[in-house]
């Protein structure tokens, strides 16, 4: 009879130190949480120029990632990790300008118009201005305060229904309304689906057969001012903006800009309590 050698005790593993495993696994956690964002965006949000822009400079090859040409609009960029060149310039942050347009009558508020139509940008023609993208909107036939900035957080704080300041306008009309109607306006009234209101709305003057009045808004919706006052058969002969929040349009010159001082930076974001408005 053979004698069996007793079956051998099992090789004990080497313990793994769970601070190492931890500090190994980190940075695998981080390379997965770090913010990815496509290659327009990233220069759009850089201040350089709108998304639409971007994608047709990268279209033309005007734009590198780690030195690499890329084509794709929606190339994956992450923070920290890659560099990104325009035209061999690196990507790099502009300085934020903050301008304030007096609007005239007849342009539409839009970079480039489909129909052809004169556009806000022909008043900054000639001066060298970056990119800037308009902060809220003035229809063609409306009149008065439009900012414009490079910088998308600022605009849009002020743009958010929850957190921008309230505008203020002076409406020429074709009536000459009592207290009654100044009130109805005030409790609003349903249009096609969205409700219209004003937050005040009070009588400047009036003549023998129109009026101006001072409207305020809260909230804007598309041609707010003019629906509403249609509603009760009120015709808009004229619409000025004439405040956001407490920054006043001033004396500022049909057509003219200039860039906000910093104490008016401090008032726009002390009365950021409504939505920029679309009269």
């Amino acid at each position: 009879m053979r004698n069996r050698r007793p079956p051998a005790a099992p090789t004990a593993r080497p313990r793994r130190d769970p601070r190492r495993a931890s500090a190994t696994a980190r940075p695998a956690a981080q390379v997965s949480d770090a913010p990815r964002h496509g290659l327009a965006r990233v220069l759009s949000k850089a201040g350089l120029c709108s998304r639409t822009e971007a994608a047709r400079w990268i279209a033309e090859g005007r734009v590198t990632v780690d030195g690499r040409t890329i084509n794709n609009p929606e190339f994956p960029i992450i923070d920290g990790r890659h560099v990104v060149h325009v035209d061999g310039r690196p990507l790099g942050a502009p300085r934020r300008l903050h301008i304030v347009l007096n609007k005239p009558r007849g342009l539409v508020t839009t970079a480039q118009d489909e129909r052809g139509r004169d556009t806000v940008y022909r008043c900054f023609d000639g001066a060298g201005l970056p990119w800037l993208a308009p902060v809220g909107r003035l229809d063609k036939a409306s009149e008065g305060l439009l900012l414009f900035s490079n910088d998308p957080q600022w605009a849009a704080q002020l743009t958010d229904p929850a957190t921008g300041p309230d505008k203020t306008y002076h409406v020429q009309i074709d009536a000459i309304p009592d207290a009654a109607q100044l009130a109805a306006l005030c409790t609003g009234v349903d249009d096609e689906g969205e409700f219209l209101r004003a937050r005040q709305a009070r009588l400047l003057r009036s003549g023998d057969k129109t009026a101006w009045l001072e409207v305020v808004l809260e909230e804007g919706r598309n041609r707010h001012i003019r629906r509403l006052l249609a509603a009760f058969n009120i015709n808009v002969l004229r619409l000025v903006r004439v405040g956001i929040g407490r920054l006043p349009l001033g004396t500022l010159a049909k057509g003219a800009w200039r860039e906000l001082e910093p104490h008016e930076l401090e008032l726009l974001a002390a009365t950021a309590d409504g939505a920029v408005a679309d009269a």
